[in-house]
């Protein structure tokens, strides 16, 4: 494996017995040991009305990371750009771009982040065609140098060119991210199903736009620990997290179990593990070896690394472990 930028998408987890303000302190904690390990960026992502996740109000959290840190890039993976209005989004991140410049990322999903009655009250509309597309095209627009006569401007926000993603886990963004020239980050990490025909056709339809060239960015989960016991132990959090959220009772991050099997059924296993097959689970050198085949596999421009550990010390050595890998590659 060559060497490869790596980079830190948290959620922000709030584990079991733990609090939302003890989530956000690990979040600025987190983010401070990223930028210390040489990740290139850290991300947030927009959740709502979910009892695990205080990510929600992803621009704030992104304004107290970046204020905390120094040089790593800060931003979102992202917003999901159908439940706000594209000025308010460029406002927003114009803001962070100009309180911190150079150094803030915007991705954009299309996804609501959130179940139909919790869309309902973010008062998502749902009548009409899919704007998706012209959203982005304006929200870009809101960062570019004024007009002559432009209208309706983004005060903080132009000119601040804040770099745009597009995200996606299915075929849908690759094609849009595609068309218009953005780099695309693939949610692999809890949807991997369509990853390489994503990635092939986002290389293929590839034409310049904001970026020259393509820019292909894999996400993928890591659970890595000093013995290869311990870090499948780590690994339960966040399969009991996922199976507790299909079986439509979303809670807080659970406390890892020495086995998964006491908890979930065959079927539920083989179905959590298909979600999470995009994941590096072991001894540095397992990691290292599974990271590898996936890189190899893939050819990402850059990996996102997460991971979701009840215990904060565990997850913070867990992405200690995965950058001393990925700087020895």
């Amino acid at each position: 494996m060559t060497a490869i930028r790596y980079s830190l998408l948290d959620l922000s987890p709030i584990s079991e017995g733990g609090t939302a303000a003890e989530a956000l302190a690990n979040t600025v904690e987190l983010a401070r040991h990223a930028e210390d390990l040489g990740y290139n960026r850290f991300w947030l992502a927009e959740h709502h009305n979910m009892p695990g996740i205080a990510s929600a109000a992803t621009a704030v959290v992104i304004g107290q990371v970046a204020a905390a840190t120094r040089t790593i890039r800060v931003g979102a993976g992202g917003i999901m750009l159908p439940n706000h209005a594209p000025l308010m989004i460029a406002e927003q991140f114009g803001t962070l771009a100009t309180l911190f410049p150079g150094r803030i990322d915007l991705g954009l999903g299309r996804a609501p982040g959130s179940d139909q009655v919790t869309a309902m009250a973010l008062r998502r509309n749902f009548s009409g065609p899919d704007r998706f597309p012209d959203d982005v095209v304006e929200l870009i627009g809101f960062f570019q140098d004024p007009q002559a006569g432009q209208a309706v401007r983004a005060i903080p926000g132009e000119g601040t060119q804040v770099p745009v993603w597009m995200l996606g886990s299915s075929l849908y963004g690759a094609q849009l991210a595609a068309h218009l020239g953005l780099p695309y980050a693939f949610a692999s990490h809890f949807a991997p199903d369509a990853l390489e025909d994503a990635a092939a056709i986002y290389r293929r339809n590839f034409r310049p736009g904001l970026t020259e060239a393509p820019h292909f960015m894999l996400a993928l989960n890591v659970w890595a620990a000093d013995t290869e016991e311990e870090a499948v132990r780590l690994r339960t959090s966040q399969q009991q997290g996922f199976l507790n959220l299909r079986r439509g009772r979303p809670g807080p991050l659970p406390k890892p179990v020495d086995d998964i099997r006491e908890v979930a059924s065959t079927p539920e296993l083989a179905m959590v593990d298909r979600a999470l097959a995009v994941s590096a689970t072991g001894t540095p050198g397992q990691v290292a070896d599974q990271i590898a085949a996936w890189v190899d596999r893939l050819r990402p421009d850059e990996l996102i690394l997460t991971g979701m550990i009840h215990d904060p010390q565990a997850r913070r050595h867990s992405f200690r472990l995965a950058a001393d890998v990925l700087r020895a590659a």
